[in-house]
């Protein structure tokens, strides 16, 4: 479990980080609320996509033979989730909307992408190199008896 919240971390820190940058734009640009919008936009995703990786990291493990159907199933979920909250708080004046639904899509996009980068540059391993030491009988490490 702790090289998967590793894992969440290093792709939940480029997130982060835009949404900083579209923290202090909204705050410039729509004043207080613009910044409250743009900060809760970002933490939205994070919540969201961190709780949907790690339920498909949990899955992966526990039944793979459910991984796909639980992806789309998780996807799924985020998707009508989101659109609860998004109607939830459509009549809001609590923080700017604008805000929020900018730093929104960029959060999803840089997670996204991040993810990408991650999994593009991690090395899989598609042979299992002990393998062949756990059929021999005895574990002896490829001596047979004789």
């Amino acid at each position: 479990m702790q090289s998967d919240m590793r894992e969440l971390l290093r792709i939940a820190a480029p997130t982060a980080a835009v949404g900083a940058i579209a923290t202090l734009v909204g705050g410039l640009v729509a004043g207080g609320k613009g910044a409250i919008g743009a900060a809760l936009g970002c933490v939205v995703v994070i919540v969201f996509m961190a709780l949907g990786q790690l339920a498909l990291q949990w899955v992966a493990k526990a039944m793979p033979h459910l991984f796909q159907g639980m992806g789309l199933m998780v996807y799924s979920a985020q998707l009508v989730l989101l659109l609860i909250l998004i109607m939830g708080i459509r009549d809001t004046s609590l923080f700017n909307l604008q805000a929020f639904a900018l730093s929104l899509v960029a959060s999803v996009i840089t997670w996204i992408v991040a993810q990408s980068v991650r999994h593009a540059r991690s090395k899989t391993l598609y042979v299992d190199p002990e393998a062949e030491t756990r059929s021999v009988p005895g574990g002896t490490e490829g001596k047979r008896d004789e």
